[in-house]
């Protein structure tokens, strides 16, 4: 116990450390003003194009998918065919059971989708809420908000403001959620960016021993279970893009109040 609470307090020292060096020069700061400030802007501030008030990269997401059909269309296929081929290129696929099944969904979906833009799939899987919707309305959207989220959130965690974040929030992360300062930076990595990166950074911080089990438990199942890219999904899908503000903050909100109280809930309090 007092290895891990020393090994704790070093990541949130280094936290700190980091911090403190970010914000050493004009042009750091700079950087970490303007470029965090058009992730913020590009993320969380509606603009009304076209009558449509939504963030701007969904504006852009729906232009592809709407105005670029076959672009989009072209992209998704390009992104299917690497999800696919590089279980088989790294030989992931027969690590473990997981991966197997994995790699087995991945196939099928590419085998559907194929099926179902040379219109060779059977009736009953062209139904409206069947194969078009499954396409139209989920993959090919979330083909392009995600790979346009990603590029955009480099704006939010590559010029130190997780860092600043992280260090601000060291004081209260460990009273409250029960995990080290430094874990706060995971926290709104996993939720603005993407929750499977975040369950893969929270893996890796784990292997790395900087992490306890119940730790990696509490980030995993709380902090790292919604991202903002899949949020944009379900508030176009339920229409609920005119109220993103409140769906993103409140969902957010949300999401740390229930982590707070089952980290204090068996079997993750024991």
């Amino acid at each position: 116990m007092i290895e891990q609470n020393t090994t704790s307090g070093l990541n949130d020292e280094n936290a700190t450390t980091s911090s403190k060096k970010l914000l050493s020069t004009p042009i750091a700061l700079i950087q970490l003003i303007v470029f965090s400030a058009i992730g913020l802007v590009m993320f969380f501030v509606p603009f009304t194009i076209g009558e449509k008030s939504t963030i701007l990269f969904d504006h852009g997401a729906t232009y592809l998918v709407t105005q670029q059909h076959t672009l989009s269309v072209t992209l998704l296929f390009l992104l299917m065919l690497y999800g696919v081929s590089k279980p088989f290129i790294d030989g992931s696929w027969r690590k473990n059971i997981t991966h197997m099944i994995m790699t087995a969904f991945k196939i099928i979906g590419l085998i559907l989708a194929v099926m179902y833009v040379a219109d060779v799939a059977p009736a009953f899987m062209m139904e409206k809420d069947m194969l078009p919707f499954l396409f139209e309305k989920l993959a090919l959207p979330v083909g392009m908000i995600v790979p346009i989220g990603a590029l955009i959130l480099a704006f939010l965690v590559g010029f130190g403001l997780l860092e600043m974040v992280g260090v601000l929030m060291q004081p209260i992360m460990k009273p409250i959620w029960k995990t080290p300062g430094s874990s706060a930076i995971d926290a709104v990595a996993s939720f603005v960016g993407s929750y499977s990166i975040g369950l893969l950074i929270t893996n890796r911080v784990y292997l790395q021993k900087q992490y306890s089990a119940r730790e990696a438990i509490i980030i995993a199942t709380g902090f790292s279970t919604v991202s903002a890219a899949f949020m944009v999904i379900v508030a176009k899908t339920l229409g609920l893009m005119e109220f993103w503000n409140v769906f993103f903050w409140s969902t957010l909100v949300i999401t740390f109040i229930v982590t707070a109280i089952t980290a204090r809930i068996p079997p993750i309090s024991l």
